[in-house]
């Protein structure tokens, strides 16, 4: 009954010499021993379920041995093919099941296309529940798409990009998978439990590092379609992570796009270690709000060479923000006055209607200069 429902064995059997074929070498056969067994029970009739954890491996494997229906009628690769159309790409959860399977699978699932039309089934089942939800919560299907792999869900991602998906669409997947994937460094955003100052190149650090970079690359083209918090998250995860310039670049962009929705603590996350004890160099902070100015200025009207359009809504929000935010880091002693001056200049005079945060920003700064000071003065004195 092998022979006559798989091609492969019977090739072997033909071209041996009879006489000295004892064994048959399977070692390369998808899923090993455990699914030949099933190939096999399928051969003689011996019943066995065929489940969505199974029906990928069990596809590969009869092409592998070739038990496909050009040999015989009904044979296992039919038999595979049915339940995937049938059942297991006709639910997102089924889909999404099968695509997770083809993980140790490659790269006889890819060269089958059983990955390809798992895809294609999990991006329009996603895109679907998107836009008509069928049940509770109707995110639901982010926290599906969020079980896969990076790789498969790259794929995901593309193909629901190819098929028109929204922005915004698109950014809930991403956002929930990246809570799953980074939940250490995004949802609790004070850090607690991670004090190491000093990512270094640990394996761990390593993935987390290409895992947020290959989860960038996969944002949509509209700037304004993740929600600032979110944004200042990653980029302190990009920073501590030391991911790549074109990771950190584009963040800082997207959060530049859209700094009018920025609060101080959204900046403070960008502005501390995770132990909450020191400072960063801060650059990251001074590029963002110095791309916001110059959209700024490249945006405003002059109705005559000597007058200026009054500053923007979004500007003044801004300026009052940051000037803010230059209050809460000032009194942090290691922070050095050239980049205290190099954040606070970067707002144009114009654009300040009320100096009044910031000279008590300075006035923090210059304060707490005078205690560290007189404090090292005293000991050293009664020291002396």
């Amino acid at each position: 009954m092998l022979v006559a429902k798989s091609n492969y064995i019977r090739k072997l059997i033909l071209e041996s010499d009879e006489s000295g074929l004892t064994r048959i070498d399977l070692s390369d056969i998808p899923g090993g021993p455990s699914i030949f067994e099933k190939t096999a029970k399928f051969c003689y009739g011996v019943n066995f379920e065929i489940t969505v954890h199974n029906v990928a491996v069990l596809r590969c494997a009869a092409e592998f041995l070739q038990m496909t229906d050009q040999y015989c009628e009904n044979n296992l690769a039919g038999r595979t093919e049915e339940f995937l159309t049938q059942v297991a790409f006709f639910t997102l959860t089924g889909a999404v099941t099968v695509l997770k399977s083809c993980r140790h699978l490659l790269p006889y699932a890819d060269d089958i296309n059983v990955v390809k039309r798992c895809v294609e089934a999990v991006s329009a089942k996603a895109c679907s529940e998107a836009n008509f939800p069928s049940r509770s919560p109707p995110n639901w299907w982010t926290e599906e798409l969020a079980l896969l792999d990076i790789d498969f869900f790259a794929r995901v991602i593309d193909a629901m990009k190819q098929r028109s998906a929204k922005a915004l669409t698109v950014a809930a997947a991403l956002i929930t998978y990246t809570e799953r994937a980074l939940r250490d460094l995004v949802r609790d955003h004070t850090g607690n439990g991670i004090r190491s100052s000093d990512p270094g190149d640990s394996d761990s650090r390593s993935k987390q590092r290409k895992l947020l970079e290959a989860i960038v690359d996969q944002f949509p083209s509209e700037k304004a379609a993740f929600p600032i918090h979110f944004l200042c998250c990653l980029l302190r995860c990009a920073i501590y992570l030391r991911a790549s310039a074109a990771c950190k670049t584009e963040l800082e962009k997207r959060i530049s796009a859209i700094l009018e929705h920025v609060t101080v603590d959204n900046l403070l996350v960008l502005s501390f270690t995770y132990d909450g004890e020191r400072l960063y160099d801060l650059e990251s902070v001074r590029r963002i709000i110095s791309g916001f100015v110059e959209k700024e200025n490249g945006n405003a009207v002059f109705t005559t060479a000597e007058f200026k359009e009054p500053c923007s809504a979004a500007m003044q929000r801004v300026v009052k923000t940051v000037d803010a935010y230059l209050s809460e880091i000032a009194a942090y002693g290691d922070l050095s006055i050239s980049k205290f001056n190099g954040i606070a200049t970067l707002i144009p005079k114009s654009a300040r209607k009320i100096d009044d945060d910031l000279y008590r920003a300075v006035d923090i700064y210059l304060k707490v200069r005078y205690v560290i000071r007189y404090y090292y003065y005293y000991h050293s004195a009664s020291f002396y």
